[in-house]
């Protein structure tokens, strides 16, 4: 008879400003964090040049996120799912917030103590990429000990789990119903956040993994016209193509009359300054400006059955290793 082996699970996401005084110490842990930004710089001098980009780039963006209430989404999302599946997973369970510098300490001081025999971590990101995934995982490899890293079995990643495209698929649905849109009037664009050209050609799976996603759900519509986009690019350099407002400003041309454009956040499972900001305030007025009638798709955000999705998951994938995530070359 096998003993009972203790799990600890493990919620991550990318974390986003709680209020506006945090949007600084956001953005400069993303931007100093190399697997995001890459460069050739040694890291001190990587870190004092991002900085500088950091409080310059928090004094304009503040004013995006005053328009979407001062905050991100993301954190209250993620705590009240994680919440939820403790109650359904009667596990113990722990959330880490990755550009949050204010959470860390305790997060990893609670994953630290935790008696546990295995730690299953689960990544709020469909598709893996080692700018998301990969960068969570390098973090804790510097700052986790080796005994606790060697507990962690990740979800590496679940673009084409049935539980996730069934739910992406049905938010969707619900929202052509909401709208009263017919499947065959609609243009379905769907947006995905942008990655460096440069990233995919050093082995990023991201770029494949987000077309797998775009395809198997494009088979439950038949009768829309898909088209697939990336957006958000940030500095200079040749970026994922087509770019989300290249393919709006360009949609006469390629919309085959279709008048009903349904914009759908294929790589976000919660909503923020990428969804509420971007595509409502950029994105859709080029659409209308168009003429066209631009609508958004929410993301799963607190819903029930993204929760039913997540445990789906969690039993279906094959784990993988800490270690296995993490880009060699920095």
């Amino acid at each position: 008879m096998t003993s009972y082996q203790k799990k600890l699970y493990l919620l991550v996401n990318f974390g986003g400003p709680r209020e506006l005084a945090e949007i600084p110490s956001f953005l400069e842990a993303l931007l100093t964090d190399k697997d995001v930004i890459r460069t050739k710089l040694p890291q001190v001098f990587h870190n004092l040049l991002f900085k500088r980009v950091a409080k310059k780039r928090a004094v304009k963006i503040s004013h995006d996120y005053a328009l979407i209430g001062g905050r991100s989404p993301i954190y209250e999302d993620t705590e009240s799912i994680a919440q939820a599946l403790r109650e359904k997973l009667q596990e113990e369970l722990i959330t880490f917030h990755r550009y949050i510098p204010a959470t860390h300490k305790q997060s990893l001081e609670k994953i630290s103590r935790a008696q546990a025999d295995t730690i299953i971590v689960f990544p709020m990101f469909p598709q893996f990429t080692y700018a998301t995934t990969g960068s969570i995982a390098r973090f804790f490899c510097k700052k986790l000990p080796p005994e606790v890293l060697h507990k962690m079995r990740w979800v590496k990643s679940y673009p084409t789990h049935p539980a996730y495209i069934a739910l992406l698929s049905r938010t969707i649905r619900e929202s052509l119903l909401e709208k009263k849109l017919k499947e065959e009037e609609v243009v379905l664009l769907f947006s995905a956040h942008g990655l460096p050209k440069t990233f995919i050609e050093s082995g990023d799976l991201y770029q494949s993994e987000v077309e797998s996603s775009y395809q198997k759900v494009m088979e439950a519509f038949p009768k829309a016209l898909g088209r697939l986009s990336y957006q958000s690019k940030f500095g200079p350099g040749e970026w994922l193509r087509p770019y989300t407002d290249e393919v709006c400003q360009d949609i006469a041309n390629w919309n085959e009359g279709r008048k009903n454009v349904v914009f759908v956040p294929i790589s976000f499972t919660s909503d923020h300054i990428e969804t509420l900001f971007e595509v409502e305030s950029l994105y859709m007025p080029l659409i209308a400006e168009a003429g066209c009638n631009p609508y958004r798709v929410p993301a799963f955000n607190r819903r029930p059955d993204w929760l039913e999705a997540i445990t789906q998951i969690l039993i279906d994938t094959t784990p993988t290793s800490n270690s296995m995530l993490i880009r060699q070359k920095i």
